[in-house]
């Protein structure tokens, strides 16, 4: 009971949450790095797997090359970063073998989900989108996008859901976020520390997934009627 009463004051000690070493700068940290490798890896996944799931070709060659971000360890990748550009440089070097190796293991779930909601629209949405004359890029936007959407979001929370977890390894390659309590914890045997650290990834990740699955449910009920609005639009 002591550990845990331990735990507690280091959460709520004011000295724990100031500066830049404390939580709150600690927390920015890492929401940076997490949002930044999952905003690049939407930018890169999602315009090549909707266009591909639209065309329902290469769909199997895309997402196997996608997929290597999953085939390539995270930490393998970050040391591999940091090793050949010079530990030396590691104030710069870290955060960004960081941000390239968390962007690899976003890709595969955007990815995936997005070309299976695109690939998965039904051929009538498809059909009914040509036939009132819509161009690809309208047919990609107001037909298949709002019946995608779902899947679309369930890509998105995996992500940062993994990202989330995963950017605690930044702190061996000198980058901050929430991983710095862990590693720093272990070097100074401070458990209480090291425990609160990783209780504040916990609930950071847990908090994020739950407020993802309620923005999933309300995206439930919008493809259809966003599908029609865009008929009407174009009618």
């Amino acid at each position: 009971m002591s550990f845990l009463g331990d735990v507690a004051r280091w959460l709520t000690d004011g000295d724990s949450w100031d500066g830049r070493s404390g939580i709150a700068h600690r927390l920015v940290e890492h929401a940076r790095y997490s949002a930044a490798a999952v905003v690049t890896a939407f930018a890169i996944a999602a315009p090549v797997a909707s266009w591909i799931g639209h065309k329902r070709r290469f769909g199997t060659l895309g997402m196997n090359i996608a997929n290597i971000g999953q085939t390539l360890p995270t930490f393998a990748v970050l040391v591999l970063v940091v090793q050949a550009v010079g530990i030396g440089e590691a104030p710069l070097v870290g955060p960004l073998a960081l941000f390239l190796a968390l962007t690899l293991l976003a890709v595969p779930p955007i990815f995936t989900n997005v070309y299976t909601g695109f690939a998965g629209v039904d051929d009538a949405y498809r059909d009914a989108a040509r036939g009132m004359g819509m161009t690809e890029q309208q047919q990609l936007l107001r037909a298949e996008l709002p019946i995608a959407m779902p899947l679309v979001a369930t890509g998105v929370r995996i992500a940062v859901v993994q990202v989330i977890a995963t950017a605690t390894i930044g702190a061996y390659a000198g980058a901050g976020g929430l991983g710095r309590f862990i590693i720093d914890g272990f070097a100074l045997q401070d458990n209480p520390q090291v425990f609160g650290g990783a209780l504040l990834v916990a609930a950071v990740a847990i908090l994020s997934d739950r407020l993802l699955v309620s923005a999933e449910r309300r995206l439930g009920a919008w493809p259809r009627t966003r599908a029609r609005l865009g008929f009407r639009r174009s009618g």
